[in-house]
């Protein structure tokens, strides 16, 4: 029997559709040069050429790479009628690992969501700041993370899926309101006692960088908490401001238990990412889950 994979077929497929290794790695949330080596072994296990070597502009298949392209595609049919068949909860669970923000504000709707499209979807969940998840995906922990920065580390992909404001946030005080209404920003506030989150979340990440951009080397940090309701109860007591996730204060700032203030002038906003090892072969449950998140969050964002 030859030794061939579901995802070769699928890699194949998919750039034979697109006529390109760029739209296909794209729609696969792969790298280029992945797709190449799945064609390329594809082709050695068949011993034929598939696809016409030479041709810049488009992928053009050769006569073997149309026929193989026909059966490619009815195995491929097959299997996920065969998969949509099968019994409910027979599908891997997804691990997903996610920081505090998008786990609090993003991922329940996410998730019911993909439930509604997908039943028989199930999950395994890791919370922790962004630097924590990122740290399980290397570890192979979590096989999918929503984060609240990028770092450096190429084995990861990284795939923005929405921009989130950043705050300054207060009490709602007489001497806060009469700040707001002079049309004070939240680079006026600095002076004020902070709380922060710790070093390593998303959000703190992003403050820091706007700090310094600032030229502030030593804000008035009072407190370091790693849950921002505990941040958001303590700006409402008096304890100090905050540079927070305007998606984790929208309810209280309409209820007007807290005051926020935009950044700068211009206003500041940090990227929401959803990461996965380079070289993972993600399944078809997890590339729905992809998909999904990329395509549903803009529309959850707006509803805030």
């Amino acid at each position: 029997m030859l030794d061939i994979s579901v995802r070769q077929l699928e890699v194949f497929v998919a750039t034979a559709e697109y006529c390109s290794f760029t739209r296909a790695a794209e729609d696969l949330h792969l790298t280029q040069s992945t797709v190449s080596m799945h064609i390329r072994t594809l082709e050695e296990v068949l011993h034929a050429c598939l696809i016409e070597r030479g041709a810049r502009k488009k992928v053009i298949l050769t006569e073997e790479g149309k026929r193989v392209y026909s059966i490619a595609k009815d195995i491929l049919s097959r299997m996920e009628a065969l998969q949509d068949h099968g019994a409910e909860g027979a599908e891997e669970p997804i691990r997903i690992g996610t920081s505090t923000v998008p786990a609090q504000y993003l991922l329940p709707k996410l998730l019911s969501g993909f439930l509604k499209k997908y039943p028989q979807a199930r999950y395994i969940l890791r919370r922790g700041d962004s630097e924590h998840v990122l740290d399980c995906i290397q570890k192979g922990e979590v096989r999918i993370g929503l984060v609240g920065y990028k770092n450096a580390d190429r084995s990861l992909i990284f795939q923005e899926i929405a921009r989130d404001r950043l705050v300054l946030i207060t009490e709602n005080s007489e001497a806060f309101r009469s700040m707001q209404a002079a049309g004070k920003n939240g680079q006026d506030l600095l002076g004020f006692p902070m709380i922060a989150r710790e070093a390593s979340s998303g959000t703190q990440h992003a403050a820091d960088l706007f700090l310094q951009r600032l030229g502030v080397k030593a804000p008035n940090i009072v407190a370091r908490m790693d849950n921002p309701e505990s941040i958001k109860t303590s700006v409402a007591e008096g304890v100090g401001v905050s540079i927070v996730s305007d998606l984790a204060v929208s309810a209280e700032v309409r209820s007007g238990k807290l005051l926020a203030f935009p950044f700068t002038p211009r206003s500041e906003e940090r990227k929401l990412y959803i990461v996965w090892p380079k070289d993972a072969l993600l399944t078809t449950a997890e590339l729905r889950f992809v998909q999904h998140v990329k395509t549903q969050t803009g529309a959850i964002l707006s509803s805030k």
